[in-house]
């Protein structure tokens, strides 16, 4: 495993990091609490320790099974997680971004998390004028005060709110933001990641692996189970997204290299970029995604030494 400084946070993390939306239960797939341990300990071994949650990857349910997972060596993790909506049922969340909101659900996610603190906790895909808002940018300083919290960070939608999130970030005490990175949606290096350089932030880069199409298990014409996030994808768009997956496999991925580990350490070249968050399945894709450090440039700038 390689390892790179978060930005000014200073934390040392893991290139390689453990995306956990799938285990809310919107993926296709209920994961029970030994499916998950044994995740985890595949992470212990290959040295991952960056995790990425959610308070409404069902109702708290990814938080809660990483809680147990890790509660005998927690100190060992870095745990990221977010705040701002409120999970219902499956795909339907409403958005609760109150200071009040911040304070409740940070929490249930303690709890959930069986920890007494978190190590970054994000705006979860906020608008302009809720992360502008003076009164829960206080609400979220007084946790950081508090020792609930040690780092602030922003999980940015794709929208045109990120330049100006990205920009405020120090104004806003962030230290960390988590963007959208791929080989097929390359957005963030047009503005937010030499904002991110500007002021020293750690960058995570979400759904490296563009929900999976980066895989190259998937051909033009597959489709996806109706309990499955992506079966929302419009017929259409997703045959042309595969159709250049397999331009990428042919014209860009060396030969006898995997797809799936050349795309997670294609956006860790990127001077931006401190770790990718791709989710897995089961032990063997956690084994799959750390060996893609192996591929991951040494002399990145944020490399720890």
């Amino acid at each position: 495993m390689k390892f790179r400084r978060l930005g000014k946070t200073n934390l040392r993390v893991s290139v390689i990091g453990l995306g956990t939306w799938q285990l809310g239960g919107e993926w296709g797939k209920d994961f029970a609490q030994l499916e998950v341990d044994r995740m985890f300990d595949a992470a212990r071994d290959v040295q991952i320790n960056l995790v990425d949650t959610a308070e409404c990857y069902g109702d708290h349910t990814s938080e809660a099974l990483i809680g147990n997972a890790v509660q005998r060596d927690r100190s060992n993790w870095i745990i990221a997680t977010k705040f701002g909506h409120k999970f219902h049922g499956h795909l339907n969340r409403t958005d609760e971004r109150t200071p009040a909101d911040a304070l409740a659900q940070v929490e249930a996610s303690l709890k959930a998390l069986r920890t007494d603190y978190i190590d970054i906790l994000q705006y979860h895909s906020v608008r302009e004028s809720e992360f502008d808002n003076d009164d829960l940018s206080a609400a979220l300083e007084s946790l950081v005060k508090s020792g609930k919290v040690r780092h602030l960070g922003n999980s940015i939608s794709k929208s045109g709110n990120a330049p100006m999130q990205a920009d405020a970030s120090t104004r806003r005490h962030i230290e960390v933001l988590q963007v959208i990175y791929n080989r097929l949606d390359r957005t963030p290096e047009e503005y937010v990641f030499p904002s991110a350089i500007r002021q020293d932030l750690g960058v995570l880069a979400r759904i490296p692996l563009a929900s999976g199409l980066l895989s190259g298990k998937y051909w033009p014409g597959a489709r996806f189970a109706p309990n499955d996030v992506r079966a929302g994808n419009d017929p259409k768009s997703l045959d042309e997204k595969l159709l250049e997956v397999q331009n990428i496999r042919r014209g860009e991925v060396p030969q006898g290299v995997d797809m799936a580990q050349w795309a997670l350490a294609w956006c860790l070249v990127n001077p931006a970029v401190t770790a990718v968050i791709p989710g897995c399945k089961d032990e063997k894709q956690v084994r799959a995604n750390a060996a893609a450090a192996d591929l991951a440039p040494s002399d990145h700038p944020q490399a720890w030494r």
